[in-house]
């Protein structure tokens, strides 16, 4: 398998990117935020019928807030990366073989052996692939032919990288 294809000097095309590996890191955020909200309202809501719910209201509260604005995070995060990223929009290069994936963007290269990889998870533009636990970089998609994308799919699926369809 030998797969190329270039990346156009897009100025929204890093904030995708960014977004894409934000969102996954960032998730548990709103979960957490979620959690802490609901506990908070609940116990707010409980110690309004008992005298000493005077005491804990503050508690609740301040678990409200804080669970809203762990919420409020992952969003901000997003919207940051975004914003510092699109200054980055450099043409740049995918080259995928049976052993490797490079990357090549202005003047910097990298790449990842496939033996590196743990895990790759499939978002609706991009393959995000992990190195461990971190995500490592992105493969977009709707930069490849149909073709090459079933090619590097199926590649994916056999090494277990990827679940087949």
């Amino acid at each position: 398998m030998h797969i190329r294809f270039d990346v156009p000097a897009d100025p929204a095309y890093p904030g995708r990117v960014a977004a894409a590996l934000s969102s996954v890191r960032l998730r548990r955020y709103g979960y957490v935020g979620a959690v802490l909200a609901a506990v908070g309202a609940i116990g707010f809501i409980v110690s309004r019928g008992f005298a000493w719910g005077e005491q804990i209201s503050p508690l609740c509260m301040t678990m409200v807030v804080g669970g809203l604005l762990s919420m409020l995070y992952s969003p901000w995060v997003r919207l940051r990366a975004r914003r510092r990223s699109s200054r980055y929009a450099v043409e740049g290069a995918y080259d995928i073989t049976d052993d490797n994936i490079m990357m090549r963007s202005g003047s910097e290269s990298g790449g990842i052996a496939w033996d590196g990889v743990d895990q790759v998870r499939d978002t609706p533009e991009f393959w995000i692939v992990y190195v461990g636990r971190m995500p490592a970089t992105v493969i977009p998609r709707r930069l490849m032919s149909a073709e090459d994308a079933e090619t590097l799919r199926a590649h994916m699926a056999k090494r277990g990288l990827l679940q087949p369809r």
